[in-house]
């Protein structure tokens, strides 16, 4: 009986959220009442179970050789800090900091640069990694560095020894153009997104070593060959935006909520046309920031940021645009990042404004400023 009246209870559930939810389609929302495991702090790696281990680069081996801090010393010496020498950025991806150095990822000059001050010229940052060719993120756990190699399908793996970065590791054949990578402390896992095949590649190194290993491969079936540019971790589910494909797949203009765990779908949201084709969803406060690159299609004309207090909304269409608001609009805003209670945005299409920081107040932006 109690069986019986809690089945009932759940029908109920499901039927009101389908009620409250897109309209035009019966599947646009898909619910579950399973709670996700990922609020969960994981257990240390111990290095035992993985799928594959990095390949140490020349110099990784000729680190893992060395018996003392002078062998180390003589291995760094080949080493040497590059200064960065252009005066603009050619389309920055993202921006962030770590144990107090900036990092812009400058994609299209392929390398990733870095600061100490903020508000130094570009040509006063230095080159951390010139390695990767169109890399879009970069994300540290504090002890390793993390870069996505996206026109090379691998991930690059830096190290900070006595004052240098250096690339020790890599990863090959990540997928397909991986795109988005990032860290989340709970799960003590790096996460990086294959933008087209559907899969999110977990790498994991042990407490007492620096030396990666990947994990795991999990995927979502129905996004494969669907361009998908990042996923957001939000209240421990993992959040995967709309995309676009060349065979007009309506799979594309989905948003997926998903256990970070399993990947198993818990809710749909298909999306109007218009902002199919985003690049990232961030929960600030009550709101979902999303930056959309394009539409369905494909179009850049349709660039913008939306805002809306619920996804359900947003599929409905009803969503603020506040792009030519607050950021002057006309360019193709990127992803969206934090420091503090501090949001940078990168964008590109856009000479002068490549790089934004911004504040929000009673879930309302303010000081809004062009860094770059």
């Amino acid at each position: 009986m109690k069986r019986t009246i809690k089945n009932i209870l759940l029908l109920i559930m499901a039927c009101a959220t389908v009620l409250s939810g897109c309209r035009g389609n019966e599947n646009n929302v898909v619910s579950s009442t399973v709670e996700s495991t990922t609020l969960i702090p994981a257990e240390a790696y111990d290095g035992k179970k993985y799928l594959s281990e990095s390949d140490l680069t020349a110099i990784g081996q000729e680190l893992k050789k060395a018996e003392d801090d002078e062998d180390v010393a003589d291995v760094l010496a080949q080493c040497e800090v590059v200064q960065n020498f252009d005066n603009e950025l050619s389309v920055p991806t993202y921006i962030t900091q770590y144990d107090g150095i900036w990092f812009i990822v400058d994609c299209y000059h392929n390398r990733v640069i870095y600061s100490e001050e903020l508000e130094a010229p570009l040509n006063e940052w230095y080159i951390m990694s010139s390695d990767a060719t169109q890399p879009h993120t970069i994300a540290s756990d504090g002890t390793v560095y993390m870069i996505d190699d996206t026109e090379n399908n691998r991930v690059l793996i830096y190290e900070k020894i006595n004052g240098l970065f250096v690339h020790t590791q890599t990863f090959y054949d990540i997928g397909n153009r991986p795109h988005y990578t990032l860290y989340n402390e709970i799960t003590d896992t790096f996460y990086v997104w294959s933008s087209t095949t559907g899969e999110l590649y977990c790498f994991r190194h042990t407490a007492d070593s620096t030396r990666m290993y990947l994990t795991d491969i999990r995927k979502i079936d129905e996004l494969e060959n669907i361009y998908v540019r990042s996923f957001s971790i939000i209240d421990g589910y993992i959040y995967f935006v709309s995309g676009v494909s060349d065979a007009a797949s309506s799979a594309a203009s989905n948003i997926l909520k998903c256990d970070l765990d399993t990947l198993e779908i818990k809710e749909k949201y298909t999306v109007p046309p218009e902002v199919s084709g985003m690049v990232q969803i961030t929960k600030i406060q009550d709101y979902y920031y999303i930056s959309v690159s394009t539409d369905t299609t494909g179009s850049q004309d349709y660039a913008t940021i939306v805002k809306t207090p619920s996804l359900e909304d947003l599929c409905q269409g009803k969503y603020e645009d506040i792009y030519s608001k607050y950021f002057i609009g006309g360019g193709t805003p990127y992803y969206i990042s934090n420091v503090g209670d501090t949001y940078f945005l990168t964008e590109h299409r856009l000479k002068g404004h490549s790089i934004w920081s911004f504040k929000v107040t009673d879930n309302k932006i303010v000081d809004v400023k062009s860094v770059f």
